[in-house]
């Protein structure tokens, strides 16, 4: 479809309807994903106590179900924090004492929940770690991983890192995403278990996206959502401007190479 090629979506993020949960489910998924935002070091426990504060009767078992469908686990040094699916192969992580210097020497990528008014989907974007350029996005009802994959080509029609940098999800270990990185010669890097800080950069966008964006539009649908991120997006890669990189846009620095 002409609209899908233009705005650099996969046709399956673009028509298809998540999994209907109750109103119930919707309105706690929709505070614990705030309350994440805030405090992404809260776990079960902690989301649970907040929530019953909040008038909320609810138990930690159901509180860990609905993070599970967001995608969201609490950012501190734990066993087993991403899980990827059984006989693919991990990679270890390289940037560790890495100086980031220039733009397509390392991408990130990661996954988040996005809110909608009856529901929710799942974004996918590529980083550019230097410059803090967003190369490529997608979005997904599920989290299969076919999105992913979809992102990943249009990034690679644009340019190529040296190294790409995930955590150890099962849409990131697959053996369709790595194929297509060792394809090119990319180094793959991937976060240590429990280590969400590995990715800082690409969380610090999630947060950014959320509260400048989501949080405000409060959008009805997919197709509405799409066409507002398409929108952020160009903003955030073409006119705001980062104190860390000199109060110059991510374009600015990403291109200047």
């Amino acid at each position: 479809m002409q609209q899908c090629a233009l705005g650099q979506l996969s046709r399956s993020g673009f028509y298809y309807v998540p999994k209907a949960e109750s109103a119930e489910n919707l309105a706690l998924m929709r505070l614990i994903d705030e309350q994440y935002t805030r405090t992404p070091f809260y776990g079960v426990r902690k989301l649970t106590d907040w929530l019953r504060k909040h008038g909320w009767g609810i138990n930690p078992k159901r509180v860990r179900r609905l993070m599970h469908a967001l995608g969201l686990a609490a950012i501190y040094p734990k066993p087993r924090l991403s899980v990827p699916a059984p006989g693919h192969r991990i990679y270890p992580y390289r940037l560790r004492g890495l100086p980031i210097t220039r733009p397509n020497q390392v991408w990130a990528t990661d996954i988040t929940y996005i809110r909608l008014r009856q529901g929710f989907i799942y974004l996918m974007a590529i980083l550019d770690w230097h410059s803090r350029y967003v190369v490529s996005w997608d979005v997904s009802v599920s989290l299969d991983g076919t999105f992913c994959v979809a992102a990943l080509d249009w990034a690679l029609q644009r340019a190529q890192p040296e190294i790409f940098n995930s955590d150890q999800g099962a849409q990131f270990t697959s053996v369709a995403f790595t194929g297509r990185l060792e394809q090119h010669g990319i180094l793959i890097s991937m976060d240590g278990r429990g280590r969400a800080l590995d990715n800082v950069f690409v969380e610090r966008l999630w947060r950014t996206v959320k509260y400048e964006d989501i949080y405000l539009k409060d959008y009805a649908d997919v197709a509405e959502t799409v066409a507002g991120l398409r929108t952020y997006f160009t903003f955030y890669n073409h006119e705001r401007s980062h104190q860390a990189l000199g109060y110059r846009t991510p374009a600015e620095v990403y291109r200047a190479a």
